[in-house]
């Protein structure tokens, strides 16, 4: 299953197992709450309307995100990196936040991407319900797909609150993943030039 299929399938399930706003209010009283409560009264809409935000994501498609430019990118054949790109995410084991920033970086092999397409495309991943290894690689896959560069390398770096909030609840510590691909992979130096550039100024 490509990417498309399976944004394409992500969506008819979210459409076909839409929570409702009773839904929301037997979660509340099976967590011992009283959905009548003054303070909890507009919770359901409020959660519903949330979770839709924060789900988002499987209702976009990265081929639509990605369009290209011939124009202008003929000449350049350098490395072009966006850092510090906002990652808002669920992950998949205990639907708790997890989030940080990301940074892509690639080298064009005749066309290049709008700038903001990079953050909306981390945007389109983030917001699906995700472990952070596969959301990785999800960028990466996407932009050597639709834009076919020379090289591609994402880096993510984000705090887990499954990790904080229960279990270990160690606080403040960073997962990071990274995926590099095409000639990140062989060249050295164009691997290094990319991991120096995303270091993050003092």
């Amino acid at each position: 299953m490509d990417l498309c299929e399976h944004s394409r399938w992500n969506k008819n399930v979210q459409e076909e197992r839409h929570f409702t706003e009773q839904d929301w209010r037997r979660l509340l009283i099976h967590l011992g709450e009283d959905p009548a409560r003054q303070g909890l009264l507009e919770t359901p809409s409020r959660v519903e309307k949330a979770w839709k935000h924060w789900t988002s994501g499987y209702k976009k498609d990265p081929a639509e995100i990605l369009k290209v430019f011939e124009d202008g990118a003929e000449e350049y054949s350098e490395l072009i990196v966006v850092r510090g790109i906002p990652v808002y995410s669920h992950c998949e084991h205990h639907m708790a936040p997890f989030f940080g920033s990301a940074a892509i970086g690639y080298t064009p092999n005749g066309r290049i991407v709008g700038l903001s397409k990079l953050t909306r495309l981390v945007d389109c991943f983030a917001r699906r319900l995700q472990v952070q290894e596969r959301l990785t690689m999800q960028i990466a896959g996407a932009l050597m797909k639709y834009v076919q560069p020379l090289s591609v390398g994402v880096v993510i770096q984000c705090r887990h609150m499954c990790m904080e909030s229960r279990g270990i609840q160690a606080s403040g510590e960073e997962t990071v993943t990274s995926a590099l691909l095409g000639e990140m992979q062989t060249n050295f130096g164009l691997r290094s030039e990319f991991l120096s550039q995303i270091k993050t100024r003092p």
